[in-house]
């Protein structure tokens, strides 16, 4: 291998883990849980989330999150977007990130849209980063270990091509199936009311504990090196599209109880 080929498959391999280190749910996948979660508002609340984005749907605002990145000027929110658990470890008794992490993200986006001194801007600010955090809650990788930054260092296959388990589950599994997010949100399972309040039941934590569950799952399944391919994907999407619908459900649970 000249010094030419090595340094292009060094840089290759360092973009996989660096550029990689911002995925969360992919753009189809927050669109889906936006979708979903604003066929379970409440006409009240439709109504007041419509007047406050300015007649932008709730699937449009959820990469909002995502899309500030690029501006300096909203990196104290990168925390934001994930929490770093031991697999053998809780929410509670784990060591917290002084910047903030997922909780405390979404706790701050609820007192501010509870709040009637907040100022408009504010609120909608707090209304896109919410949409965009509960999806992300649901991305079970995003309560992953601190070590491989949820999975961003753990380098995998995806049918042939280089990856790693977080945007394996970020875009991978969903950009695979090649849905639309209309078509994600569409053909979520049919749900009875009983199923749907029990879905929605808990607080953050709960929901946190939840996703942490498939979290180590996943990782028991995954390891460095792996080639995944069709049998991954026919194991694990199904559970994708429950997360999916899991979030939006969930998400619109708290505008529910926020603005109605």
């Amino acid at each position: 291998m000249n010094l030419k080929t090595l340094l292009l498959f060094t840089f290759l391999l360092i973009s996989t883990v660096v550029f990689s280190e911002v995925d969360t749910w992919g753009p189809t996948g927050h669109r889906a849980t936006g979708e979903i979660a604003e066929k379970h508002l409440s006409r009240k609340a439709k109504r007041k989330i419509k007047k406050l984005l300015e007649g932008q749907s709730l699937a449009f605002v959820s990469t909002y999150a995502d899309q500030i990145k690029s501006d300096k000027k909203y990196n104290k929110y990168y925390s934001w977007h994930y929490v770093n658990m031991p697999l053998n470890g809780d929410y509670v008794t784990a060591e917290k990130n002084p910047k903030g992490d997922l909780v405390t993200g979404i706790n701050y986006c609820i007192k501010t849209l509870k709040d009637k001194k907040s100022s408009l801007e504010d609120k909608q600010f707090s209304l896109k980063m919410l949409v965009h955090l509960v999806g992300d809650l649901h991305q079970p990788l995003h309560i992953g270990r601190k070590e491989d930054k949820g999975g961003n260092t753990i380098q995998v296959q995806w049918h042939g091509k280089g990856s790693n388990l977080h945007r394996v589950w970020d875009e991978n599994l969903i950009s695979q199936w090649n849905m639309s997010y209309i078509e994600l949100a569409s053909n979520a399972k049919k749900l009875t009311k009983k199923e749907v309040k029990k879905l929605q039941s808990g607080s953050v934590l709960d929901w946190v504990k939840d996703s942490h569950k498939l979290t180590k799952e996943i990782y028991s399944h995954t390891k460095t090196g792996d080639k995944l391919r069709y049998k991954y994907s026919y194991r694990f999407f199904p559970v994708v599209r429950q997360q999916l619908q899991k979030g939006g459900l969930r998400l619109a649970k708290l505008l529910n109880e926020i603005f109605d």
